[in-house]
């Protein structure tokens, strides 16, 4: 069975924090939403690092997760810029399991987050689930990476993307890599590995592991199909542009069938 994605949740927004992709995916997301209000439902909220601008931005947005810890630290996030449950409702579930007896205009799921289910068994479960919360005219919204042939050919990359970051409130410095093993077919075993020293000069290391697939645009579109939902418009980046072989994201607009 495959590992399902779990971050260190006070990791979470610093580590990420002033990266150019995550500066421009929710701007790019919140262009494509009409001028009126609209009520959108984001899978995998996370800490809210989405969820809390779209709301800023007028929408009426609920955001469901699984992780306890990731959800406290968006609520105190959401608090701390004067958002109430009226403009952002939380909500502590598996989103393979959702069903919130609602309707919603747009459907979103950001970063990479639809990878980590792995197997298209989780997958038809998700898009079953997306279908049922979709209003007729609504828009599912999902934004995965393009896959690079050249990475994808080697069975094991060691230390990637090393970089280093400051977590205030732990007011700890960490430096980060990753590792990507094969793990089977289109699938691969990723590991975050942390490093930090305590004020006695004591090395400490963290890491945690999960699986994530990768799918192609032909195969988006078959998946799709199969739910009952249609592809309506790919994006290759948040610039607007087409998806092509050396387009970094796959980023989908879809609707029912």
């Amino acid at each position: 069975m495959s590992k399902r994605y779990r971050h260190i949740a006070t990791y979470y927004d610093p580590e990420y924090a002033g990266r150019r992709m995550l500066e421009q995916d929710v701007p790019f997301f919140i262009g494509q939403l009409p001028k009126r209000r609209q009520d959108v439902l984001e899978l995998a909220v996370g800490t809210g690092r989405a969820a809390i601008p779209v709301a800023q931005a007028g929408h009426r947005v609920v955001g469901v997760d699984y992780a306890p810890d990731m959800l406290a630290l968006a609520r105190r996030k959401r608090d701390s810029v004067g958002l109430g449950e009226r403009e952002l409702k939380l909500v502590e579930r598996d989103v393979l399991d959702l069903d919130l007896r609602r309707k919603f205009d747009w459907i979103c799921i950001f970063f990479n987050t639809f990878l980590a289910f792995t197997t298209t068994a989780e997958q038809d479960r998700l898009l079953r689930v997306v279908r049922r919360h979709l209003k007729p005219r609504g828009r599912f919204w999902l934004d995965i990476f393009n896959p690079d042939l050249s990475l994808l050919a080697q069975p094991v990359h060691e230390k990637l993307d090393a970089h280093a970051f400051f977590v205030p409130e732990l007011d700890r410095p960490v430096f980060a890599h990753v590792s990507v093993r094969r793990a089977g077919v289109q699938l691969q075993r990723c590991t975050f590995h942390y490093a930090w020293f305590d004020e006695h000069g004591t090395e400490h290391r963290e890491k945690f592991d999960f699986d994530l697939t990768y799918i192609f645009p032909r195969e988006l579109s078959l998946l799709m199909e199969r739910n009952g939902l249609r592809v309506e418009k790919l994006f290759g980046n948040y610039d607007g542009s087409e998806v092509s072989a050396s387009s970094p994201r796959i980023i989908a607009r879809c609707c029912r069938a």
